[in-house]
């Protein structure tokens, strides 16, 4: 086992840690809704296919991913972060290089199924996974710092993308996507990923482990549970349905924001204009719910989260003029920002951090799912009763039991589990 890191800094090791973890959020991109949104279109022109058809393909392939995601976590665990990185992000690229080849349904099924398994899923469980490992006291500073990755990602590939499409065309994007992956993030995770800090001779946080203690020994001082230990707390299925409702909140709105505006006399353009917005208001409050995590209670921050979302929902349903909808847009992005952070805290938290990538691969597998569900009853609503109103009212549901959840998710105690409690 080495003991020292691949380049020698002046600060703490876990920082570098945190700055490729960032990296892994912003390259997980090309997997994400917002940048596959943009080729939409140019299918549909291209193949003649219907944007139901697309839709549907999308939806299924995401499901699939979600399904398997859980199982990708469990290598996090046995391969390590690194190996599994290396592996993932040059799989990603190859996929991004085969949505570049697409020719039919078939083969559009498999490209989205890949980037949605390597792209959303597996990239954006790196960060979960790694951070945690590094960082306790600062963990809250370190995956606010780390998530500033997927909010850059989220701004710029919808705009490099449409470069990069009227400069060449859709397939040639999608292969230079490829490469930037392959070329760029591949090789960094290589040489500059440790699985944890014991791997170079520290503790989390920098804590130079004792003369004469095992670095095992170290690791082992931590209280972790199994996934077998947390799915016996009632604590991990309260924490579960937490999880999956902003993603399906967020993106079942995102999925129809454009329709809803036209249905409240509002243009496309204000559509876009409130989902910039929500991510420039998101940059500076995901630092905020960084600290404030470090010094408060993690199921706060969640019941918090869910409150906003409630606010939110409330105002996109009476956001008739620009002005309510850009409010909207900024307390969007207010919860936004608190929820990037907290729900990737949640787990190492409450599950310590030796099995956090089996963990948090289930998480991260009912995110999926949940993103997958989140427009189905927008479209129910308005197939069956024309508009979005009975929608919104519907899914003010959800955050109020994600809020009931959240205050009854006591951090469990692992005696529980030893007395047979």
């Amino acid at each position: 086992m080495k003991h020292t890191a691949p380049i020698h800094t002046p600060f703490y090791y876990g920082w570098v840690i945190v700055a490729i973890s960032a990296l892994s959020y912003f390259f997980s991109g090309p997997g994400q809704t917002f940048s596959n949104a943009i080729f939409i279109d140019y299918y549909i022109e291209e193949f003649g296919w219907s944007r139901s058809t697309v839709s549907g393909i999308y939806s299924a392939a995401t499901l699939l991913a979600g399904f398997l995601i859980f199982m990708v976590g469990r290598l996090f665990d046995s391969q390590g972060a690194r190996k599994m990185a290396v592996i993932i992000s040059s799989l990603l690229g190859l996929a991004c290089l085969f949505n570049g080849l697409i020719a039919n349904t078939f083969m559009l099924f498999i490209g989205f199924f890949l980037i949605r398994l390597l792209g959303q899923g597996s990239m954006s469980l790196t960060p979960k996974s790694l951070v945690p490992q590094w960082f306790i006291a600062k963990r809250g500073r370190a995956l606010s710092l780390a998530a500033l990755g997927a909010m850059v990602g989220s701004a710029v590939f919808p705009l490099l993308n449409v470069w990069l499409i009227e400069t060449f065309d859709w397939r040639i994007a999608w292969m230079l996507l490829g490469a930037s992956v392959l070329v760029i993030f591949t090789p960094l995770a290589f040489l500059l990923i440790r699985n944890k800090p014991e791997d170079i001779g520290l503790r989390p946080d920098g804590e130079v482990i004792p003369e004469g203690e095992t670095a095992e020994k170290s690791l082992s001082a931590d209280i972790s549970w199994t996934v077998k230990e947390a799915q016996k707390t009632r604590a991990f299925w309260l924490l579960l349905f937490c999880v999956a409702t902003p993603a399906l909140v967020n993106t079942g709105i995102t999925f129809h924001l454009v329709s809803i505006f036209s249905q409240q006399s509002l243009t496309p353009e204000a559509a876009a204009t409130v989902l910039s917005l929500m991510a420039v208001v998101g940059f500076p409050v995901t630092f905020l719910a960084g600290y404030l995590l470090d010094k408060i209670e993690v199921r706060w921050m969640l019941v918090a989260l869910f409150v906003g979302e409630i606010i939110f929902i409330l105002l996109l349903q009476q956001a008739t003029v620009l002005s309510l909808a850009i409010l909207f847009g900024v307390v969007w992005g207010v919860v936004s920002g608190i929820e990037r952070v907290t729900l990737s805290i949640v787990w190492p938290n409450y599950y310590g951090r030796q099995y956090i990538g089996s963990i948090s691969g289930i998480a991260m597998a009912i995110m999926v799912i949940g993103s997958a569900l989140g427009p189905l009853p927008f479209g129910l609503f308005y197939d069956f009763l024309g508009g979005y109103d009975e929608a919104l009212s519907f899914l003010l549901i959800i955050p109020a039991l994600a809020i009931v959840a959240s205050i009854l998710a006591k951090p469990p105690v692992k005696e529980e589990l030893k007395t047979g409690q």
